[in-house]
């Protein structure tokens, strides 16, 4: 990455904006985007997504599909891993540096001193880059939630997407998931269709309501598409008919459903085989089981299988269980650090059976980080032999000295994972 100097200085002053990191509401944006001529309503066309799990997944899929198609496709997603520029493709290239940092300062100047939150006003500024750069697509990513997520303001999306809805964030979106479905299915506008993928019953009811009362057509997982695996080929099928495909490059048996509803989404706007084949082949999303083959890291642990993910609640969880038990076995061992708003044993549980053993460690640089102490005392209770490291690679060389040929997953956390891409190059 190059000197990101000018904008790291921006965009921590836009931190001190507003005294809360999270406060859903959209008035704020609506001010914030009058004071810039509207640009959200000249962005390319939009393609909205929203759920728990899946979204950045299911986003990297639909682009690589529509850029095979020959598309030039703007993108949106949250939060970053190393560079907040990830946060930001303009017609398939991330933004450079002295767009961002121009685009930043021009949204300070119209903010004027008022209260808005750092995910507000850098999504404005998204939608000002987008606005301004030629392009076929806009992908947008739900940042929280849905119905009062700063991304909600476009007013006639071309499709919206609403992937596997689970129990996440019950401190801003509801403790049940049919009030979570709720506030996800909030991005369901009158008339645009809806692409649906797998949910629980409770959560499908109430995403099937809401499109019903605006009359948008629901393209619903097991109803109108169906996806599944045979014979080490992905098949998907349709009103028009049926595909067999590659698996997804992305690893994972989540992947597939994940694969499913981007296919729908290509589909639904025409895209041809050839297409569909390069979302699933061609897509890269960094952090989701992600083998890190380069770096400081490897090269301190030249025998083991290293590996980075950055699922963080129980749906997460239960991704990598599934991952893990379809990977060749061997013996598997979690570098773990979490925030202390996550339900960290509902996270463990499910990788009880896959782990030989879990080194916890504390998030460097972040205040909300769970203690290590923490984090190793409940895989403790999960029944995963613990302990506690004072960072990656002190955890690294202590499974490397012991078990030399292992495979290492560094986990629980996406503000873990981008440190770990920033240090390991």
């Amino acid at each position: 990455m190059t000197d990101t100097t000018r904008s790291d200085a921006i965009l921590a002053r836009m931190m001190e904006f507003h005294p809360k990191i999270i406060d859903l509401t959209l008035d704020r944006v609506h001010r914030m985007l009058a004071a810039l001529d509207h640009p959200e309503r000249n962005v390319p066309p939009v393609i909205h997504i929203a759920g728990t799990n899946g979204k950045g997944s299911t986003q990297a899929m639909i682009r690589a599909g529509l850029e095979a198609m020959g598309k030039r496709v703007h993108a949106y997603t949250s939060p970053h891993l190393a560079w907040f520029h990830e946060r930001i493709r303009l017609a398939g290239e991330l933004i450079t540096e002295d767009a961002l940092a121009t685009l930043l300062d021009e949204c300070v100047t119209a903010n004027g001193g008022e209260e808005i939150t750092f995910f507000e006003i850098t999504t404005c500024a998204a939608f000002l880059a987008f606005a301004r750069t030629p392009a076929d697509y806009t992908l947008l990513e739900v940042g929280l939630g849905g119905r009062l997520d700063a991304t909600n303001v476009i007013d006639h999306p071309v499709l919206t997407v609403i992937t596997p809805v689970s129990i996440d964030h019950q401190q801003y979106l509801g403790e049940t998931l049919p009030e979570i479905a709720g506030e996800k299915a909030g991005i369901i506008k009158r008339h645009v269709p809806c692409v649906v993928g797998p949910q629980m019953e409770d959560g499908l009811a109430v995403i099937e309501a809401r499109a019903e009362r605006l009359g948008a057509p629901v393209l619903a997982y097991g109803q109108h598409w169906h996806v599944t695996t045979e014979r080490g080929r992905l098949i998907y099928q349709d009103e028009r008919g049926l595909l067999d495909l590659p698996l997804p490059n992305l690893p994972g048996p989540h992947q597939i459903q994940n694969a499913g509803a981007a296919l729908a989404v290509l589909r639904h706007l025409g895209a041809d085989e050839a297409a569909c084949e390069a979302a699933v082949t061609r897509a890269f999303w960094p952090a989701r089981m992600q083998r890190l083959k380069t770096g400081p890291l490897v090269e301190a642990a030249p025998g083991v299988e290293l590996w980075l993910d950055g699922g963080h609640n129980p749906a997460g969880g239960e991704a990598i269980a599934a991952t893990l038990a379809a990977m060749p076995q061997r013996p598997t061992h979690a570098i773990c650090g979490m925030l202390n708003t996550k339900d960290i044993g509902g996270y463990l549980r499910p990788l009880t059976s896959c782990l030989n053993s879990l080194h916890a460690v504390s998030i460097p640089g972040e205040k909300n980080t769970l203690p290590a102490e923490v984090t190793a005392e409940a895989a403790t209770a999960a029944g995963i032999p613990a302990h506690i490291a004072e960072n990656v690679a002190s955890a690294l060389q202590a499974i490397a000295a012991q078990d030399p040929q292992a495979r290492v997953l560094i986990c629980g956390s996406l503000y873990l994972a981008g440190t770990i891409l920033r240090e390991n190059g």
